[in-house]
């Protein structure tokens, strides 16, 4: 989910780490108020910084978590989803997505165009 979304869907983001924390994730780090933030990363040449929405551990590994809603700027979203992806795998951690009803096809097609179509949502 891009910065300008976050403010906006709080209460998805809420009920998305509640789920994890009933699937046994804990130190959870999120990109909302209440909760420790997550560690940004600046890319290089532009002043755009890419947080993760969240980010658990379990079982000793760090797991990236993205909230995908449809959004304005699909493009945006793709580029900061193939870094997470990137990044997740350098380290082998690992990258998921959370989406809820209403938002499937997105977050479906999103995938396809990025070539990231092995990810299974997490539906919520």
């Amino acid at each position: 989910m891009i910065k300008v979304e976050k403010s906006e869907n709080k209460e998805f983001i809420e009920k998305s780490i509640n789920h994890l924390e009933a699937t046994g994730f804990e130190n959870i780090k999120a990109d909302i108020e209440g909760y420790e933030k997550p560690k940004s990363y600046v890319r290089k040449g532009s002043d755009m910084k890419i947080t993760p929405d969240i980010v658990a551990v379990k079982n000793g590994r760090k797991y990236y978590f993205e909230i995908s809603l449809k959004s304005a700027k699909p493009r945006l979203l793709k580029s900061k989803w193939l870094f997470l992806d990137t990044l997740s795998r350098m380290n082998s951690n690992r990258f998921r997505i959370i989406t809820t009803r209403g938002h499937y096809k997105f977050t479906d097609s999103m995938l396809e165009d990025i070539n990231l179509s092995n990810k299974e949502p997490i539906k919520i």
